[in-house]
């Protein structure tokens, strides 16, 4: 009888795998001939099956896209600064403040030097809406942080200086010129109150001439108006 062709015994080996699995593989192995060529597609039939079991990997997720990054806080900035303004705008016009904390109107004191540059620069950036450019914003919200921690810390030196740097005569002098004030604004009486803004516009005036206290021009005007408003009363 003659060994069957590998060709002719292919197909039904390759069925038996399917149905039957391995083990009635192996028994038509045996029927047949044990030919290079079928030992090859019995290799390639297993591997193929191996194959069809190994678990497909998911595809890749896809990697987030690039979120923009946060406008910068100019609301925040501007408010911030409004507040400063406002509060070294109520100094600058209010000669007792200038009086009780000289060294804050000094710009030869270092800490006020400092602020006074800085206060510039956000004022100089300062914009009634939000600028269109993102950088001039962004410039914006750290000059107003400079400016407001260079505020704080040059009233903090000016609380500690107050007039330490002052003789004995020209602290009596401040002090003379701050009862003054203090009594043109509190008496009810107006011939007391004009004569005490008169001395004091006097005192102030002499100490600013010998350097002893910097009245900024919105202090001296104040005094003026004050004293032109009792006068007129």
């Amino acid at each position: 009888m003659a060994v069957p062709s590998p060709w002719i015994a292919l197909p039904l080996i390759i069925l038996l795998v399917g149905l039957v699995g391995s083990a009635a593989a192996a028994t038509a192995f045996a029927a047949v001939s044990f030919s290079p060529l079928f030992l090859l597609a019995v290799v390639a039939i297993t591997a193929h099956r191996a194959g069809r079991r190994r678990p497909i990997p998911p595809p890749p997720a896809a990697a987030p896209r690039p979120q923009a990054p946060p406008a910068p806080p100019w609301a925040q900035a501007r408010a911030r600064f409004d507040l400063l303004r406002e509060e070294y705008t109520a100094y600058e016009c209010d000669p007792m403040a200038v009086l009780r904390l000289p060294a804050l109107a000094d710009v030869s004191v270092p800490s006020t030097g400092r602020f006074v540059e800085a206060f510039a620069e956000a004022q100089a950036l300062d914009t009634d809406h939000r600028p269109a450019d993102r950088h001039h914003a962004e410039m914006f919200v750290a000059a107003v942080d400079r400016a407001v921690r260079a505020w704080e810390a040059a009233r903090d030196a000016a609380e500690r200086i107050r007039h330490s740097s002052l003789s004995a005569s020209e602290r009596a002098s401040v002090e003379r010129a701050i009862k003054l004030l203090t009594t043109a604004r509190d008496s009810d009486n107006d011939a007391e109150r004009l004569a005490a803004y008169a001395m004091a516009r006097s005192e102030l005036a002499r100490l600013e001439k010998a350097g002893v206290v910097h009245l900024p021009r919105a202090a001296v005007a104040a005094l003026e108006n004050e004293g032109r408003g009792q006068l007129s009363a």
